[in-house]
């Protein structure tokens, strides 16, 4: 009876998709846009955007049907197609994100609060850090008390939180100034000096992170009522979100010249709407942006603890990562992952802009596993497993899995390669998490070709933490 009070309807698999990508990223959308190009360039950038992670999105949706006995998720088909290792480090990868992703909530968090409180001004002041190291921990223990029950509160209050968003839209929907919207259509007063590619380029960083999360009900795949909800779930949850951010991009250019929305504060929908209906419109949103993220951080709290105790599932974390407590939670990855996220948020004290550093780590580590998710999508469609009842679906699919691949690749490209080279500095000592594991099932580290992956991540790790060291690189 316990297992099956567990299972998940399509409804609250899709409220998964939804509240992990409807969190934080979507109330900054504007001043972000808004920094980097107008209309047109917005308009191309989410051609784009939207085009990628449809793609990848379908592959989920392929993935979910044709290997049903995969139930980890996003890792377990990078380990299906390309071997332990590299399946381990998209485990790894993906935990990471996830959590870097937690820390950028709690930013959010103060640097909302700092718009009214002058103490938590930028999201990491002593106060700041104090009251989100009180809220992670205060979430901890409720999940302790049982993946359902969080994760009705995370359908009650993915449902709150679209409600700031959508009267918001409505409002500046209703104040639409085509001149104004005309106006800025090719960036208008003040644009800076940069070409079109340039203006696309520095927007993509931040449309990746908004659409993390759509692989929310693939990581729970394993407590679905019906398997093919899964696919069903990713698709909804995608085109339903999709709509919402192309709209919060594009409403705020017809109600104020793109210069001033360069210049608003974080979160930058909250000015957009106080623009149009003045003071109270940034309340509102305000405490739409508090309900939203502390919902999304529910939602990704527990994906974080759900990837590294199904990598211990599957042997490829530590068996510790694999307990559970009597209400079915992972309760040793909980706790690994809440101490990461407290050690992370309390460095953000140190970092010259918390903010955004965060929201762009975030998207570079968790665009490694989707790259590896999209391989193994062009993998099976090539050599037909599990389409052997719809042969014609393969060249399909394959397409899909190709353009994914192409779009992750060109996101890494548009990150730049300090990312990279962080995030390897990240990967190196995770590693050792790996050799736990193998060392527990007494099996060979590496083969040949793992030997010379490792050896890059460690190459890359040394750059990297030279570059910290001597102030090339900066966080």
């Amino acid at each position: 009876m316990a297992e099956k009070s567990q299972k998940f309807s399509l409804m609250a698999l899709t409220a998964m998709v939804v509240g992990s990508m409807v969190g934080a990223g979507i109330f900054n959308l504007p001043g972000r846009f808004g920094q980097a190009t107008g209309p047109f360039g917005a308009i191309i950038a989410w051609s784009i955007a939207g085009t990628g992670m449809y793609m990848l999105a379908r592959v989920f949706q392929a993935l979910a049907e044709r290997r049903p006995d995969i139930d980890s998720g996003v890792f377990a088909y990078a380990k299906a197609g390309f071997g332990d290792y590299t399946g381990f480090l998209s485990a790894f990868g993906y935990w990471l994100g996830s959590i870097l992703g937690n820390v950028f909530y709690w930013v959010l968090i103060g640097t909302t609060l700092g718009n009214f409180f002058p103490a938590f001004a930028g999201g990491n002041t002593f106060v700041a850090i104090t009251v989100s190291l009180i809220g992670i921990w205060a979430f901890h223990f409720m999940i302790l008390r049982g993946v359902q029950e969080a994760a009705f509160v995370n359908f009650v209050v993915t449902i709150a939180k679209i409600v700031p968003i959508i009267v918001a839209l409505l409002m500046m929907l209703f104040a639409f100034n085509y001149q104004q919207f005309a106006e800025n259509f090719f960036g208008g007063v003040g644009m800076p000096d940069k070409s079109l590619f340039a203006q696309v380029r520095d927007t993509m960083l931040i449309t990746v992170f908004v659409f993390i999360g759509i692989e929310g009900a693939s990581v729970y795949s394993r407590y679905a009522k019906t398997r093919a909800d899964v696919g069903t779930a990713t698709i909804l949850g995608f085109v339903g979100v999709t709509g919402l951010m192309l709209a919060v991009t594009m409403l705020p250019y017809a109600n104020m010249p793109r210069a001033e929305i360069a210049e608003l504060s974080n979160p930058s929908l909250a000015g957009a709407l106080e623009a149009v209906v003045g003071r109270w419109g940034k309340v509102f949103i305000s405490i739409g942006v508090l309900v939203s993220v502390l919902g999304a951080f529910l939602a990704w709290s527990l994906i974080c603890a759900e990837v590294p105790h199904a990598a211990a599932q599957s042997r490829d974390m530590p068996s510790a990562f694999g307990r559970e407590n009597s209400n079915k939670v992972p309760v040793v990855s909980l706790w690994v992952t809440n101490i990461l996220v407290s050690l992370f948020v309390v460095s953000t004290y140190w970092s010259s802009d918390a903010f955004w550093f965060m929201l762009d780590m975030t998207s570079v580590t968790t665009l490694i596993p989707y790259l590896l998710v999209a391989g193994y999508g062009v993998i099976i469609a090539r050599n037909g497993t599990g389409y052997e009842d719809v042969p014609g679906e393969r060249r399909r699919d394959l397409i899909f899995a190709w353009i994914a691949v192409i779009y992750t690749l060109i996101m890494f490209v548009a990150a730049g390669l300090k990312y990279v080279i962080l995030v390897a500095v990240l990967f190196a000592p995770g590693t050792l998490l790996y050799f736990w594991a193998r060392n527990e099932q007494k099996l060979q580290y590496f083969n040949h070709k793992e030997r010379v992956l490792f050896g890059l991540v460690v190459v890359g790790a040394v750059i990297g933490l030279i570059g910290l060291i001597t102030g090339h690189i900066t966080p």
